[in-house]
């Protein structure tokens, strides 16, 4: 039965300003009329800065996100999205679910039930996962979202949320060299931009059919002019300006090399590199004996192959370190999903290497005989 739409949009807000809030969505529009943007969602978020209201909003063209605290600035954004001429609402909370839709005349057809209760917890390894990409998030809809996808991107956004400043505001310049299909790049868009930061991001792949691929989905989510492709190698690429953030995620071989060595020349503030395959450490191991007393790590197939790795890593975040980088490597996602599992995560501080900095990675160099080709690149 129709309802005074006042009287209905009032009790919308209060379930919109109330703690049990859950999730709500406004889109639509009513007959004759056009709101101002396409779609409002909004939904609470605990920060560090304390508990605010996410509103995500879209234009159908460009989305933006941003936190607003309780009280009047929540109160005030509130007000101004339901005066907003939007078709229909549903506000999800802790207890129920309502259903607004306006109808041609102009009145409210108003649908409420009680919350849907989800399953009881499991307990202890088996306990639901908290998500910092809602696993419920459209964007999965388009890059897929199997369980292993999931864990993968959560793992890499925590990464980057330990890499990135807490107090970070104004814009960020972002690339993601050797992108691929790049699901992992517009995860990252996705979560960066729901920090209500300003961002604008580019994939570098050497592939001009993945540059149409991933250019068309952009579109189709609504980001065309905030995330763009290019075809070109990562060395090679023309990026301008230089990125704040460069992000290089399982470029083979190295392919890991040009990216950081990019990073480096640009002065990115931060770097994250999954590597993928090391051949070239492991053939130049191959072509000489190993120094007293290593010979067992090198002379079963297996461990020197496993033994390049760790050695090409080390020395990758060596070389950081000396170009004025704080440097570590983490575990990226559990090895019990994929064998490539170690980032190289790195902070530009522009302070020198100290001399033992240098001697320590000189003496590794010079006693495995191998010439690193991150080294190479930026000898050059």
């Amino acid at each position: 039965m129709p309802e005074s739409l006042e009287a209905a949009l009032a009790e919308v807000r209060a379930l919109l300003l109330a703690p049990g809030l859950t999730r709500a969505v406004g889109a639509g529009r009513r007959r004759g009329q056009r709101p101002s943007v396409v779609r409002a969602e909004l939904r609470p978020v605990a920060l560090k800065a304390g508990p605010r209201l996410q509103i995500s909003t879209s234009d159908g063209v460009r989305p933006h996100t941003r936190n607003v605290a309780p009280g009047p600035e929540a109160d005030a954004t509130v007000d101004a999205l339901l005066a907003e001429p939007f078709g229909n609402w549903h506000v999800e909370t802790a207890d129920a679910t309502l259903q607004l839709r306006v109808t041609k005349s102009g009145a409210a057809q108003v649908h409420r039930a009680a919350a849907v209760r989800p399953a009881p917890e499991p307990a202890g390894n088996d306990r639901a996962k908290d998500y910092l990409l809602d696993p419920g998030d459209p964007i999965f809809a388009e890059i897929g979202g199997s369980a292993a996808k999931r864990r993968q991107v959560d793992a890499f956004l925590r990464a980057l949320a330990a890499t990135l400043p807490d107090e970070l505001t104004g814009p960020l310049r972002v690339v993601d060299l050797g992108c691929g299909n790049a699901y992992l790049t517009f995860a990252a868009y996705r979560w960066l931009a729901q920090r209500g930061l300003d961002v604008e991001l580019i994939g570098v792949d050497v592939r001009e059919d993945q540059r149409q691929r991933n250019t068309a989905l952009a579109e189709r989510l609504g980001w065309g002019d905030r995330v763009s492709f290019v075809a070109g190698t990562i060395a090679e690429a023309v990026v301008e300006p230089a990125p704040d953030l460069v992000l290089a995620l399982h470029a083979c071989d190295t392919a890991t090399d040009e990216a950081l060595a990019r990073a480096v020349r640009w002065q990115a503030r931060w770097v994250l590199a999954a590597p993928c395959c090391h051949h070239d450490v492991a053939a130049q191991l191959r072509a000489r004996p190993a120094p007293a007393p290593y010979d067992l790590l090198t002379r079963q197939g297996i461990l020197r192959e496993r033994f390049a790795d760790v050695l090409t890593d080390a020395l990758r975040a060596g070389q950081l370190r000396l170009h004025g980088y704080r440097a570590e490597v983490v575990e990226f996602v559990d090895s019990r999903h994929t064998p490539r599992n170690l980032l190289i995560r790195a902070r530009h501080t522009g302070a020198d290497a100290t001399p033992a900095q240098r001697d320590e990675y000189d003496a590794l160099v010079d006693q495995w005989r191998v010439t690193p080709r991150l080294q190479t690149l930026l000898a050059g």
